[in-house]
């Protein structure tokens, strides 16, 4: 107790929180009555000094204090101050203002406060005018707890297995706009200004910032504890502030020329720190290279937090992570787990430059931020790792994700406008990273490596320590396509982009042949799932750069465009044709290595050539990501029902010759839809035998062919065969193909039977999330406990969230439902951010399906409070719920259900949309396609 009263002395009296201020005469100032949900402009922070105490003394009272000391430039006469501040107490009595720099140094106060709940704003009325040119400095004084809800300044807890005690830390996570529950400030991406934070923390802590420490004092009256003041920063943005009290260890790297690089974790995790303190110097000095311009700052730490919302955030010089985002264990976590902690930290460290040197000016740009650093960071992988060939599989994976995505009516364009903080949040979405990305990517194979290169460092020199916005971006880059003519002088890139950035959706190209003229008319529109929208009312234009080549040729190297599909003045699409195509006997293939985010849909006679080719003729030619472009496109045409089913399951009984992992991957995605449908009809079901011997037929194979679910790992020369054989082993388990069952079941037993199953796990690493849902599935209760003792034993993330997917795979009623009230059980062992895994894995299991629906929908209230305000955690559930509905009573329901809702799905209206709209497509594939298919699978028995 004695720390929580001094801690109540040092706070003053006369306390009110920012929540429930009133004004004390708010008609003497406009500032009040002002509901723009931008901050005014009449004023820009210069400097700010933050101070904060932190209390980690006391589990049952986890607080922080502190004051922050503004400097701040009047631009225009105002008579008050608006800023941020959300769930803070304030003791208004001590706030001051003074003016320091200017004409007539007047003395200055604070009249009066007012609040403005709807957008934040903390508004100071101030006692004289601020007059334009002059500079003031307010001091503002605050306290709160440390929140338990992952955002603002929180709490975050770890237990110490040798002392058995639960350790707690404080940390900071304050994008897209949580500074505000933190400290007072201008909490808006384009209020730049330097930082100056002063952390004080018991002396058996540690304390960590952006920059590094410049010195350590003793606490003016509490024994033991210090004052840790930081170098000031760079200028940066509120969003990007960090910093943390902790007692964990870390592991320096070192690379010669480079900035000091430190990884933390709790003591008992930094042995699974050594990978990632090896990857993140070496991408970091990737970057400096690529972007021609060095780190800017004397140092960087990343931490892995044990509770986080994020999967990792990229605070300049101190970079967050989930623990699954940076630790690694060469004894339990796997390839696919590897490949995430270098994508993570690659992503994270991308944007040191890109969102963190140059900033969007408003969120209305996130994608600026998160679709370069996913871009980029895919080529900094791919550099220091290209055995891996990820490169590849990150275009594939995006544009596989986007294909479905974009596809839907209720999707929105990647740059667009936003006005509350809420929609801030939904904008953190696989448009604004996965279509970000794939429309970059789709510019840097059409401009070429210099031009590409060339523009981003203009830009960034142009723009370093700034806000920019995306039409600066294309104009530097249009500069570059014209220096080392990339682009015709009449195009640029603003024409080009903006058809892919300010639109939604992505369109399908159809090609018709003239095989007598040896030519092809092209023309384009909109791709939709919902076939209910009319031609007519799909509309859309985009700037196509046409690559493409034939059976002759065979380049699948030139991605360059030969041709471009071009828009009218009134953005109406104009059609190309294509001359000196080959004769009736060849095929063409547009689209090559799927440089651009479209959908080819092909008269018959090129189908048939190039079905020919897969099934007869030498198929390896085709590039590989070609060939999973061919079966993404033939399946979604024939879901769409612009192609027969039968051309469709025509192309993918090559697969049977099929080694390599990214056809077999887009087949799988494709497949795994029409599974969730066809599993969902009575046993008896003809289409539902018939799928599952096809399954077997089409399977089996690939699996003999990599040994089974034999541990063959270590004697895979390439590392993507590894993600073959993993995926592979899945899906025949899932089928029962060949020996993969029992195989499994095997394997689970002498795990079983080890005298000590946590030390000692002789499952193969690469098929362990397989293994442990088989034996789920087929097992016992006593298999079931088993599997969540290791869970709560485990001290490796990346195992822990496979053991969770894996108690899903029940098919008894009872523990599934067991499971659903556990997960959301906060004294139970799955954190909050985890929680998503196991409410997932119990819906997209079939028989668990019908029980996570019903307990969301009864349920809705609790959970939306147990997520609040971190409603995007939320919305996730909504995805295996939507793959599933399959009727249209179901769909209804479920339409019923989110009307009588509202209140528990605020902020999920985005998410909600699109769970409706892809129910419905769901219910007219049924409809449409289900007898089409079944005999189309028939006719290839």
């Amino acid at each position: 107790m004695k720390w929580f009263l001094l801690f109540v002395a040092a706070l003053g009296l006369g306390l009110a929180t920012a929540d429930s201020i009133d004004a004390i005469d708010s008609s003497e100032t406009t500032g009040s009555t002002y509901n723009y949900y931008r901050l005014p402009t009449s004023l820009r922070p210069q400097k700010y000094h933050l101070r904060i105490l932190t209390l980690l003394e006391n589990p049952e009272d986890l607080r922080f204090s502190g004051s922050v000391k503004i400097l701040i430039e009047a631009l225009e006469n105002t008579r008050n101050i608006t800023l941020h501040s959300k769930n803070l107490t304030i003791d208004e009595s001590q706030i001051t203002l003074r003016q320091i720099g200017g004409e007539g140094k007047k003395e200055n106060c604070v009249s009066s406060t007012a609040v403005n709940p709807s957008h934040d704003f903390y508004i100071l009325n101030t006692c004289q005018e601020l007059l334009a040119g002059n500079t003031y400095e307010l001091y503002m004084p605050f306290a709160a707890d440390l929140n338990r809800q992952l955002e603002g300044y929180y709490r975050s807890s770890y237990k110490d297995p040798v002392a058995n005690l639960t350790k707690w830390i404080s940390v900071t996570q304050f994008e897209p706009a949580s500074a505000r529950l933190a400290f007072p400030c201008f909490d808006e991406p384009d209020f730049k200004a330097p930082f100056v934070v002063t952390l004080g923390y018991h002396k058996k802590y540690t304390g960590l910032s952006n920059m590094p420490v410049k010195e350590t004092k003793p606490h003016e009256t509490l024994a033991d504890y210090i004052w840790c003041e930081f170098q000031e920063s760079v200028p940066m943005s509120t969003y990007l502030i960090a910093y943390s009290v902790n007692d964990f260890s870390h592991k320096p790297s070192t690379l010669p020329n480079s900035a000091l690089f430190r990884t933390w974790a709790r003591p008992n995790a930094i042995d699974q720190c050594d990978y990632a303190a090896e990857f993140g110097p070496k991408v970091l000095q990737y970057y400096e290279q690529f972007f021609g311009i060095k780190f800017p700052l004397p140092k960087i730490d990343q931490i892995a937090v044990p509770d986080f919302s994020a999967g990792a955030m990229e605070n300049w010089g101190l970079v967050t992570y989930r623990e699954i985002a940076l630790l690694y264990s060469a004894a339990h976590s796997s390839l696919a787990d590897k490949q995430r902690v270098a994508s993570v930290v690659a992503h994270e460290l991308a944007h040191q430059w890109f969102g963190n040197l140059v900033t969007m000016k408003w969120w209305t740009d996130l994608w600026l931020n998160e679709g370069f650093a996913t871009y980029v960071a895919s080529l900094g992988v791919e550099n220091i790792n290209p055995e891996w060939r990820s490169m590849e599989q990150e275009s594939l994976s995006n544009l596989l994700t986007i294909f479905r995505r974009d596809a839907l009516e209720s999707s929105h364009p990647i740059s667009r406008p936003i006005q509350m903080v809420s929609e801030i949040s939904e904008s953190f979405d696989q448009i604004s990273y996965q279509k970000g990305s794939t429309v970059l990517r789709m510019m840097h194979l059409f401009l070429g490596e210099e031009s590409f290169r060339s523009g981003l460092q203009s830009y960034l020199q142009k723009f370093s320590y700034k806000n920019a916005e995306q039409d600066n971006l294309w104009e530097s880059l249009t500069q570059a396509a014209h220096k080392y003519r990339s682009l015709p002088k009449s195009y640029d890139i603003k024409s080009i982009m903006d058809s892919w950035t300010l639109q939604t959706g992505y369109p399908v190209i159809n090609v018709t042949r003239d095989y007598s003229a040896r030519t092809a008319k092209l023309n384009q529109e909109r791709y939709l799932l919902n076939t209910q929208v009319s031609r007519a009312h799909r509309g859309g234009c985009w700037w196509v750069p046409l690559s493409y080549t034939t059976q002759a040729v065979q380049d699948f190297n030139n991605t360059a465009p030969k041709a471009w599909m071009e828009c009218g003045k009134n953005g109406e699409s104009l059609p190309k044709t294509i001359q000196d195509l080959p004769g009736p006997d060849q095929w063409v293939i547009f689209n090559t290595q799927l440089s651009t985010l479209y959908k080819v849909n092909y008269d018959a006679q090129n189908w048939k050539l190039l079905i020919e080719t897969l099934t007869n003729g030498d198929f390896q030619r085709i590039h590989v990501i070609n060939r999973a472009q061919l079966i993404d496109d033939a399946l979604y045409l024939a879901w769409t029902g612009e192609q027969d089913y039968e051309i469709a399951m025509r192309l993918i009984e090559y697969l049977q010759r099929e080694r390599e992992y990214l056809p077999w991957k887009s087949a799988f995605e494709n497949l795994k839809r029409v599974g969730r449908i066809v599993r969902q009809t009575p046993d008896f079901e003809f289409f539902k035998l018939f799928f599952v011997r096809y399954m077997k037929k089409l399977i089996f194979p690939i699996y003999e062919h990599l040994n089974g679910i034999n541990d063959t790992f270590s004697s895979i020369p390439q590392q993507d065969q590894v993600l073959l054989k993993t995926m592979v082993v899945n899906w025949a388990c899932q089928y029962q193909v060949g020996d993969c069952v029992p195989q499994a079941l095997a394997y689970y037993r002498n795990w079983r039977s080890e005298a000590n199953p946590d030390e000692k796990n002789p499952v193969p690493i690469n098929v362990r999330s397989t293994v442990y849902c088989t034996s789920i599935k087929h097992g016992s209760d006593s298999d079931w406990e088993f599997l969540w003792t290791r869970y709560k034993r485990s001290n490796v993330a990346a195992e822990k969230r496979t053991i969770l997917t894996a108690l899903g795979c029940s098919r008894e009623v009872w523990v599934l439902q067991r499971y659903l009230e556990l997960t959301f059980d906060p004294k139970e062992a799955i954190r909050k951010q985890d929680s998503m895994w196991a409410f997932q894995a119990v819906a997209f299991n079939e028989v668990g399906f019908l029980l996570a629906k019903k307990y969301f929908m009864d349920n809705v209230d609790f959970i939306y409070k147990f997520y609040h305000p971190l409603t995007k955690d939320m919305s996730r559930l909504l995805s295996p719920l939507s793959e599933q509905v399959i009727t249209l009573s179901d769909f209804n329901e479920f339409k019923d259900f989110v009307n009588n809702s509202r209140q528990s799905l605020k902020g999920l209206e985005q998410a909600i949309q699109q769970t409706l709209e892809i129910m419905l497509t769901n219910v007219q594939w049924k409809e449409r396609n289900y007898h089409q298919m079944s005999r189309s699978i028939q006719q290839l028995l």
